[in-house]
């Protein structure tokens, strides 16, 4: 993990300053400070809206009493679209705008719902540790007392 963050922590600056300078050439030093300008103060307005959106819908899941596991999956990603669209430059642009886009949060959701798959187990009372597949017997287990909460009630 350390050498990914690593390996982007370098390939991003420069692969940013790479497209600063052909960019900049082809269309000018002016012109190319407006876009870098104008996509962060565009990025910081569509943060700021998807990020209601995302809290309203947040405080509707919970006032229905349901687990707003989506809702706080796009407020994490709408939060690193802000801060990745108010980082100058191209690329970083282009990811914060991706993920600004609904269809997009909901494809990255699936596959991290996909990739936790094989990593959460949740285990309910009366399971035997070391008796369901893929548990791992160590100190890596979280132990946590859940109440299991009815539906609420449909109001006529």
């Amino acid at each position: 993990m350390f050498g990914k963050l690593l390996f982007l922590f370098i390939a991003v600056p420069i692969a940013e300053l790479a497209l600063f300078m052909t960019i900049g050439a082809e269309i000018g030093l002016l012109q190319t400070l407006l876009i870098i300008a104008m996509t962060a103060v565009l990025g910081a307005w569509l943060t700021k809206m998807q990020g209601a959106r995302a809290l309203e819908r947040f405080q509707k899941a919970t006032s229905e009493g349901r687990l707003p596991h989506e809702e706080v999956l796009d407020g994490v990603m709408i939060l690193i679209a802000g801060v990745v669209l108010l980082t100058p430059g191209f690329l970083t642009d282009a990811v914060g705008f991706a993920l600004l886009v609904p269809p997009v949060r909901s494809y990255l959701r699936t596959r991290l719902a996909e990739a936790l798959r094989t990593r959460v187990h949740i285990v309910t009372p009366g399971d035997v540790p070391g008796t369901r597949p893929n548990h791992k017997s160590d100190d890596s287990v979280i132990e946590a007392e859940v109440e299991v909460m009815d539906e609420p009630s449909a109001k006529p």
